[in-house]
């Protein structure tokens, strides 16, 4: 695409941004706050860390519905360890280090305006931490998009979990998961959700039978994609909503996200269901601390990794 034909595409996309960030979300018919789970029994040891790899940057108007075109937001991209006694789980992968070349598999308006900048592989920030990778038992996608899946390129032999639904997106042909093809399909294993309902979720994953990892359907941005709550072994409850919402907002307001940027979504009518239900678990559990795969301010609260372990 020519140089002036960019700058015009640009153009037009920081107008629509401005548009967009008069537009205050819509009032949500609020759900009905759902019965509490079972109390969970995560053992000695259970513990959370997140590791960012890299970030971008966008306005809050591009993220969330009524979002400011005047609030500058970090888009933080990474994974979250989760260490149980029985094994480690990596939710995503973040930026790998062929970064610059994954980049090419985005959207082109997403390419068009956004910069993405890696700053340390999530694998070598596992190595740094005395973590190899051959200790991690899998990595669990939230959903199979190429911000998610770029460091799994640089975790060769560690199998990789995603939902029965996101494995048939996958192998679709779709070019949103033509990343997670690239990279290669032989260590993807597909799962179900054998368990009953959690937290307003109508299905889930036990997945170490101790209520410390909890893993349930949450489509919508993809149609396999899942949200993970973990327990950790402090008290401390999250959850793991991937891209759900790129921002806090999303849930608390709740609010889906801009018009503008709604493509994303494969069903945006479902993405807004996960809204709705993750809210309404907000105020059941008001504690639960929410985790979207974006947000550099929820992040920068959590515990990070760091080397040496």
């Amino acid at each position: 695409m020519p140089r002036s034909q960019n700058l015009l595409t640009l153009s037009a996309l920081c107008a629509a941004l401005a548009i967009a960030g008069c537009a205050a979300p819509p009032a949500a018919a609020q759900l009905a706050p759902p019965a509490a789970p079972p109390e969970p029994h995560p053992p000695a040891g259970t513990t959370l860390t997140a590791i960012a790899s890299g970030s971008t940057h966008a306005t809050a108007a591009m993220a969330y519905e009524g979002g400011r075109s005047d609030d500058m937001r970090t888009f933080v991209a990474g994974a979250i360890l989760v260490q149980h006694p029985k094994g480690r789980l990596l939710f995503d992968a973040g930026y790998g280090h062929d970064l610059a070349e994954h980049f090419k598999t985005a959207p082109k308006l997403m390419q068009l305006a956004a910069k993405p900048h890696l700053d340390e592989t999530v694998a070598a920030q596992l190595a740094a931490a005395g973590v190899p990778a051959s200790s991690l038992t899998a990595v669990v996608l939230t959903h199979a998009h190429w911000d998610h899946v770029s460091g799994v390129a640089d975790l060769p032999g560690v199998p990789v979990w995603v939902s029965g639904a996101e494995m048939g997106f996958i192998r679709s042909g779709d070019s949103d998961a033509e990343l997670a093809r690239r990279i290669g399909l032989a260590a993807y294993h597909a799962y179900d959700f054998p368990d009953g309902p959690y937290l307003g979720f109508a299905r889930s994953w036990d997945v170490f039978k101790d209520g410390s990892v909890v893993l349930v359907p949450a489509p919508g941005h993809t149609p396999g994609s899942i949200v993970a709550f973990v327990n950790t072994s402090d008290g401390k409850r999250y959850a793991l909503i991937g891209d759900a919402a790129w921002q806090s907002e999303g849930v608390e307001l709740p609010a889906q996200k801009p018009l503008l940027t709604r493509f994303v979504d494969k069903d945006p009518a479902a993405t807004w269901q996960t809204l709705r239900q993750l809210h309404a678990a907000k105020q059941t559990l008001p504690d639960l601390i929410v985790v979207p795969a974006h947000d550099a301010r929820v992040w920068a609260r959590l515990p990070h990794l760091a080397p040496g372990g």
